[in-house]
């Protein structure tokens, strides 16, 4: 018994007889040609009936295999057939499914329309000038009506030795008979208008899968007139992805199908209603035309599907690497945000516009018939790229992995600029926060990518406002596009200009500062009458807190911000939170912001710890000022984060004492305790007397939670 019979003439029949055989569904394909059935490969859930049958043969197999569905994915233009296959159908008692093939949503304005070959060739033979057939070798014997064919009429047709005998007995020989199996790429389709001197490309609208769009492009693109030859009436039906529904819902199908055959006494599910009637309990499943009861092998563990991660470049099949376009044209199915599916639109396949991980590892999962999946990603995978996330997700829905290069735009940009990018500092600041003030004053080249809207305008007055005025900024518009844009200047002069949304940028700065700023002079910053932590002591206090550059600190009463400002420059792809509740030292934390040229800060106004209730977790936190709240500070802190790490500075016994008790009530490990007294030299003549200051408490500890 073969429960499923497809009628394969197309890519959409062939990909089902795959899906279904792989599921162990027994299927019979049915191909009209010994070239079609080497497309397919039989195992022990597939075979392969090869040759024309005329109604009363298609009902003869369908009754001989107890087919209960039929699915007729014949092509589009072949009407006969699939009214020999309705009509078997209904004398076999099988149930009838027709497949239709989506049409190309392309505009096709200024072609010719014909409702036949014969009417192709009718407006033809009122022309001049080449012609490129590409409706094939049935019908091919109605051109030679065209006077001069021979050398006029250039025949596209399948690579086969009959067809070719055949063409040949018509007069087309030569460089006239074009042998190949499609469907073919826009370029070669442009490329043989070109090479043929062809003025004119008769097709059929074959749909998607049919490389009907390929061929609108490049007769487009060829200055080719294109002369369709339209649909004829199509009967009712359902879509590839209804039937690929049907057939789930149908068979129940589960990567887990093969599970299935166990006896239902047993506890396991009830044989599948395809498997043959035998004794209850043992039903198996029995391969096409042997005797009843020969067992089946079990079914094939489902073969896991290909799904390759592909960076696309700029965002153009030019941009493309040649394996990353072989890719695209043999996957089943793509996968990408908008613009990386509006790049591969020539390769007209299935399509599912997503970008999160989880959603397209969900849709794979849901969707077995799908075998080579691309997932499309801008520029090079490794580079900002989803990959990074999307490597686990696809991995648990139990799909092989692979990944293919591509072409980044810093590499792309500084190409174009000439200049090498191994010493490029990389930074993005497309959808994400990052410190690229603090880069660019730190590196000679900074590239990054941005974001939309006035993203160019944004990093120009960052740029200005955090001292970096004399740097070179390029700024790269819709690179690889055709209108791409390169635009060169100051933060000053580029900040006038209009950008479009698609924006990266290389900064060059001639003096990058390449020290550590640590113990920064006290004089150095703006101080008005906020108290301010001094150098030797902030310096210490620092490097006791053991900073990550990635760090989410607190510094919680900031006073001027001159501890802010040194988190801020240990931290520079951090977050430093200054909380200060005098409105005052909140202005000049800001212009200390400024003046030191650390854009990674946030100051925020009101006492602690309700302050702090918005913020991030932090990391890490300096607690400098308490205003009597230190106990609540701390145990704000730790509901945050329990592991934070943590250094509180004190001048009174009184706020040693409150520290201790802390010590020993919250859940807090001490790791050391220590008095700091400095003393400075002051000149007294000829004589230098030292100066003591009042002595400073630095407690270090460390939350002995979990994180």
């Amino acid at each position: 018994m073969t429960p499923v019979m497809i009628f394969a003439g197309t890519v959409e029949g062939r990909t089902l007889s795959e899906f279904l055989s792989g599921q162990g569904v027994p299927v019979t394909a049915c191909v009209a040609t010994e070239y079609g059935e080497t497309l397919l490969a039989e195992n022990p859930y597939l075979s392969v009936h090869a040759g024309r049958m005329d109604q009363e043969r298609m009902a003869e197999l369908m009754k001989e295999q107890r087919t209960d569905l039929v699915i007729d994915a014949t092509h589009p233009y072949a009407v006969e057939v699939s009214a020999n296959v309705s009509a078997a159908c209904a004398s076999a008692g099988a149930e009838y499914v027709r497949l239709i093939r989506e049409e190309t949503q392309e505009e096709t304005g200024g072609a010719v329309r014909v409702s036949s070959v014969d009417e192709a060739v009718e407006y033809l033979k009122g022309t001049e000038g080449g012609i490129l057939a590409t409706t094939g070798s049935k019908e091919l014997w109605k051109y030679t009506a065209i006077p001069g064919y021979e050398k006029r009429v250039f025949a596209r047709v399948l690579s086969t030795a009959e067809v070719a005998a055949a063409c040949e007995k018509l007069g087309f020989v030569g460089k006239n008979l074009i042998c190949m199996q499609g469907p073919f790429s826009e370029e070669l389709n442009a490329a043989m208008l070109r090479q043929f001197d062809c003025r004119y490309l008769v097709t059929k609208e074959t749909g998607r899968a049919g490389g009907f769009g390929e061929k609108i492009r490049a007769a487009r693109k060829a200055g080719a007139k294109l002369v369709l030859v339209g649909r004829p009436p199509e009967q009712d039906g359902l879509s590839y992805e209804e039937v690929v529904r049907l057939l789930k819902e149908r068979y129940s199908l589960r990567a887990d199908a093969a599970d299935d055959k166990r006896p239902a006494e047993t506890g396991g599910a009830a044989a599948p209603a395809w498997a043959s009637a035998g004794e209850a309990g043992t039903a198996e499943p029995e391969p096409a035309g042997e005797s009843a009861g020969m067992p089946m092998p079990p079914a094939p563990e489902p073969s896991r599907r290909l799904v390759t991660l592909i960076g696309i470049g700029m965002g153009t099949p030019e941009g493309m690497t040649v394996e990353a376009a072989d890719t695209i044209r043999e996957a089943d199915l793509l996968i990408g945000a908008g613009r990386m599916l509006e790049a591969a639109r020539e390769a007209e396949k299935p399509v599912f516009a997503a970008y999160d991980p989880e959603k397209i590892a969900a849709y794979v999962r849901d969707h077995a018939e799908y075998r080579r999946i691309a997932v499309l990603l801008s520029g090079d995978i490794g580079f900002y790229s989803g990959a990074k996330r999307l490597y686990d997700a696809l991995a648990d829905a139990g799909c092989e992995i692979q990944s293919l290069c591509g072409i980044s735009s810093v590499v792309y940009l500084c190409g174009k600029l000439k200049t090498p990018w191994e010493d490029v500092r990389l930074m993005s600041a497309h959808g994400r926060s990052a410190n690229l003030a603090g880069a660019v004053r730190e590196s000679a080249k900074t590239f990054t990518l941005l974001g939309a809207g006035d993203s160019v305008q944004a990093m120009c007055r960052e740029l200005r406002e955090y001292g970096l005025s004399h740097v070179t900024v390029h700024v790269g518009e819709r690179l690889g596009y055709p209108d791409e844009r390169i635009t060169s200047g100051t933060p000053e002069e580029l900040e006038r200009g209009d950008y479009g949304s698609l924006c990266a940028a290389l900064i060059e700065n001639p003096k990058p500062f390449s020290g550590i700023r640590s113990c920064i002079g006290d004089e150095e910053f703006l101080r008005g009458k906020a108290p301010m932590t001094k150098s030797e002591v902030r310096s210490l206090s620092v490097a006791k807190l053991r900073l990550t550059r990635d760090a989410v600190v607190y510094d919680v009463g900031a006073g001027t911000g001159s501890v802010t400002v040194e988190l801020a420059l240990a931290a520079p792809d951090g977050m430093v939170y200054a909380v200060e509740r005098n409105a005052e030292a909140c202005g000049l934390i800001e212009e200390n912001k400024r003046r030191f040229g650390t854009p990674n800060i946030q100051v925020t106004e009101g006492l602690a710890p309700e302050a702090m209730e918005a913020l991030p977790a932090p990391t890490h936190a300096f607690i400098g000022g308490s205003a009597g709240n230190l106990k609540e500070i701390l145990q704000s802190i730790l509901a945050k984060n329990p592991s934070v790490r943590l250094v509180i500075n004190t001048v009174t016994l009184e706020t040693v004492a409150e520290v201790t008790e802390c010590l020993k009530e919250l859940p807090l490990i001490e790791e050391e305790i220590i008095s700091v007294s400095i003393a400075r030299a002051k000149k007294a003549g000829a004589y230098h007397l030292m100066m003591g200051q009042n002595p400073i408490y630095i407690v270090t500890c460390r939350g002995g939670g979990e994180p």
